[in-house]
């Protein structure tokens, strides 16, 4: 369901993730309702940079959605719904690459699905198939690299994410496997979101922050939840200072290759 009438639109949204659950100071809270059932939490409505902005805590306030558990597609829906058309998503991430390490920010430019039993569509009717060969907006990855420069903040262009089911962590021959296959960095809810943001024809781009090398890259040390939560916290102020400053970066037209997967589809669907 959309909004009412008297809620402010916001053209750009940001669902943080572990560690990230504040965006927007003096923001306007507003609850969504969707035909997938409710987001993780109410939407936050703000300004920044001269831009609207919604912004929604992925795992919820107080970290109490496990990343097999939230309801994505709610997430997304509810995101559309007060008229976000880009998305920008911090998240935490383990390293497969010992080159990075905790600390280093990663703006990724692909993704590998190794979840299991996640709904990561909204199409479960008709001929409707997406192109995801590139799962990350160029624009949004472009915004939040130059902001990074801008802020005096190393950001690493490109890696692959590869997204587990959880809410374990990996086995280090898990991490092995990965790791030869040339991927970059692992994580637990890049996958459905990312696909379910190009289905409502949304620009979505991802940056995250290396909170550990993953089990399988250092031989006698395994990853620790309270140590992840240690380094995203240490490192928050960065992530956000980039966030942040990516948005006013961000194009205002919204005429992007994103925008357009859906063009020339019959939808099982109404989209909001």
């Amino acid at each position: 369901m959309s909004v009412s009438g008297d809620t402010p639109a916001a053209g750009i949204g940001v669902i943080g993730g572990s560690g990230f659950y504040e965006l927007l100071d003096d923001a306007q809270e507003v609850r969504i309702d969707t035909p997938y059932g409710p987001p993780s939490d109410a939407l936050m409505l703000g300004t920044v940079e001269g831009r609207r902005v919604a912004f929604l805590p992925r795992h919820g306030r107080g970290h109490r959605i496990p990343p097999h558990r939230i309801n994505y597609r709610a997430n997304l829906w509810a995101m559309r719904s007060v008229g976000v058309r880009r998305i920008l998503a911090p998240c935490a991430v383990g390293s497969l690459r010992r080159e990075l390490g905790p600390g280093t920010i990663v703006v990724p430019d692909q993704l590998v699905d190794r979840t299991s039993g996640r709904i990561q569509t909204f199409y479960d009717e008709g001929a409707v198939h997406v192109s995801f060969a590139d799962p990350y907006c160029e624009q949004g990855r472009e915004a939040l690299l130059k902001a990074a420069a801008a802020a005096g903040i190393e950001a690493v262009d490109g890696g692959t994410v590869v997204v587990v089911e959880g809410p374990r962590f990996s086995t280090r021959a898990e991490s092995r496997w990965f790791a030869a296959a040339g991927w970059s960095l692992v994580n637990m809810t890049g996958h459905p979101e990312a696909v379910l943001a190009r289905e409502l024809a949304l620009g979505y781009a991802a940056v995250a922050l290396v909170t550990d090398l993953d089990a399988g890259i250092d031989a006698t040390e395994s990853v620790a939840q309270d140590e992840v939560f240690r380094v995203f916290a240490e490192n928050t102020r960065r992530l956000r200072r980039v966030v942040l400053d990516a948005i006013g970066m961000l194009p205002e037209s919204d005429d992007f290759p994103s925008a357009r997967a859906l063009d020339g589809m019959t939808l099982p669907i109404d989209l909001p």
